[in-house]
């Protein structure tokens, strides 16, 4: 019984998001390449542009392009992510609104 409640407790912080895993990569990305912003479409013109960004897909680092999103309420603003070079190596630090 005492099995089943330890999975059970484990599934449900799994899927509730409290255990968060963070993955720390050796080498660091490389630099990003230039990104030309285009001007946002004409019906958003209030929305943020998010810079591209390297990400590790467990072999290597893909570049994702930058793209416009809306933002969650007036006059927010988008803090970038970026890569954070610690003591166990390079990790994500995601983006957020402020």
């Amino acid at each position: 019984m005492k099995k089943y409640l330890l999975l059970g407790a484990c599934g449900f912080l799994l899927s509730a998001g409290i255990a968060q895993a963070q993955v720390a990569i050796r080498i660091g990305p490389p630099p990003p390449p230039r990104e030309v912003i285009p001007p946002p479409p004409p019906e958003h013109r209030d929305w943020a542009w998010h810079n591209g960004y390297h990400r590790w897909d467990g072999a290597r680092y893909v570049w994702v392009p930058g793209a416009y999103e809306q933002p969650p309420r007036p006059r927010a603003r988008w803090v970038p992510g970026r890569w954070r070079n610690g003591p166990g190596g390079y990790v994500w630090v995601e983006g957020h609104w402020r």
